[in-house]
């Protein structure tokens, strides 16, 4: 593994980690009222290109970093989006 690789899959791992916290909270609260829908609607959207993108160019740290970024992501986002489907959270940006 050459020094490029390093940093892109150190990059990665603390992409994946930075998202950890706030889906361990919303997992054990299940709170998400001062969570954007909006802006995980973008983050949703902006992952999953660079994973396109990453796939496109065959770049491992790019696709396993947003792959599994995804996971807790995708988890918040889902939670959000059905807490504010429930009346539980209002519709905001």
């Amino acid at each position: 593994m050459n020094t490029i690789e390093v940093v892109g899959f150190s990059a990665s791992l603390l992409s994946v980690l930075n998202q950890f916290p706030q889906a361990v909270k919303v997992f054990t609260t299940k709170d998400t009222h001062s969570i954007s829908l909006v802006m995980y609607c973008i983050v949703v959207a902006c992952i999953s290109l660079w994973l396109v993108y990453g796939v496109m160019l065959n770049d491992a740290p790019l696709i396993w970093g947003n792959a599994l970024s995804l996971i807790p992501i995708t988890y918040i986002f889902v939670i959000k989006l059905t807490n504010t489907i429930k009346g539980k959270d209002k519709l905001g940006i």
